[in-house]
């Protein structure tokens, strides 16, 4: 019952609203001739009926009675008849104008939609009538969504633009080198054997920068692709770092510097794919040798709670700017223009480790300051 009389309640609430903006749309000339026109016709149907209405009083029992009856009320019957025929024309008037007032917004709509659709205009400049508030949130969703799907397009071919850039950038310079190298070599342009082997070296060199480049630039583009499948399958992350601690032992030993584990886990086993995530803790394992030497140690924390397995990796080398800690996952992004030109990253290794991460619906955060950096990952364990 109480819903009953919501709803008409709500009712009543629209038709008043839709009344005040049909009267808000006419003219007042027109809607006083409406009123005028009601009650012309009115009298009018008074003037046809009434005779009727007597006649059959006069040679009706029925009705004799009936109006005997009435006969008391008579000029209220007659007020009432004039008041409700002047409402029924009215109400005529009122359905005419609602339907030409619903067709002209509908009308204006698909104009400015139209407008809107070849650029001359901004959505929010379209006026909507509280009529056409579901189609107006309809139009919005359908104009966010295109919005969105040509901003999409724009970054797309921004992105693709920068790759291009980036990519022709880091190839040329090694590519240079080799060239003029060889050209040397092949022109005889070297003084003994000694010189000759220093230039063959250097060609070595570049060409294995080349070639991890070209294989970074492979697997972040692979890695970007939304149909990427993982072979998931339950993995022990502590046993995965003492493997990788075991491979990068002759790295290690190289630069002087010690692999410490400190381990307060008591269930490190993860749901994900092996190799990627090896691929992460790689990179990590491999950036805290490059870039932590002077500080002797790489530090690799590994705790976990009910839902997640945290793995920390630091090394204590030179700190990260505060500048550039926000996009140090950012593709082909070097920190430090004189790092990457002695160790000869591709600016790639961090969105791999990124990308890899965001695929296992993980996190990966890095925090630095002076004399430590460090790089923390959170796993899902299911």
């Amino acid at each position: 019952m109480k819903q009953s009389f919501k709803r008409s309640g709500e009712w009543d609430i629209k038709l008043k609203s839709n009344l005040m903006n049909l009267l808000r749309f006419l003219p007042k000339w027109k809607i006083m001739m409406y009123i005028f026109i009601s009650l012309f016709l009115a009298v009018v149907t008074g003037v046809i009926l009434l005779p009727t209405i007597g006649y059959l009083e006069d040679n009706s029992r029925f009705f004799e009675s009936l109006f005997f009856i009435l006969s008391y009320f008579r000029e209220l019957i007659v007020l009432v008849f004039y008041v409700l025929t002047t409402g029924v024309y009215l109400l005529l008037f009122y359905q005419s104008e609602r339907k030409r007032y619903l067709t002209f917004y509908l009308n204006k709509i698909a104009a400015d939609v139209q407008m809107l659709a070849e650029g001359e205009r901004n959505s929010d400049d379209i006026s909507i009538q509280p009529e056409f508030q579901v189609l107006a949130e309809g139009i919005q969703k359908i104009i966010a969504s295109s919005e969105e799907a040509i901003n999409e397009v724009k970054k797309a071919e921004q992105l693709k633009n920068e790759l291009v850039t980036s990519v022709a950038h880091d190839l040329r310079s090694p590519l240079t080198s080799i060239i003029g190298y060889l050209d040397l070599i092949n022109n005889d342009r070297y003084c003994n054997e000694v010189e000759l082997r220093h230039y063959i070296q250097i060609i070595h060199d570049k060409t294995s920068s080349l070639h991890t480049l070209i294989n970074d630039i492979f697997e972040y583009t692979y890695m970007q692709n939304q149909q990427v499948k993982l072979r998931k399958e339950s993995i022990n992350i502590e046993e995965m770092l003492n493997q990788l601690a075991v491979q990068s032992r002759m790295q290690l030993e190289e630069a002087k510097m010690e692999y410490r584990l400190y381990c307060t886990a008591t269930d490190p086993i993860v749901v994900g794919d092996g190799g990627k995530l090896a691929r992460v803790f790689e990179n990590l394992i491999q950036n805290a040798i490059r870039y932590g030497s002077k500080g002797k140690y790489i530090d690799v924390g590994l705790s976990d709670t009910e839902k997640t397995v945290e793995i920390e990796i630091a090394n204590y080398g030179q700190a990260i700017s505060q500048l550039d800690l926000p996009h140090i996952f950012e593709r082909f992004y070097r920190v430090e223009k004189s790092r990457s030109q002695f160790t000869g990253g591709s600016g790639l290794g961090l969105a791999i480790v990124k990308s890899i991460v965001d695929l296992h619906n993980g996190q990966i955060e890095v925090m630095s300051k002076m004399g430590r950096t460090a790089f923390t990952i959170k796993l899902l364990k299911k």
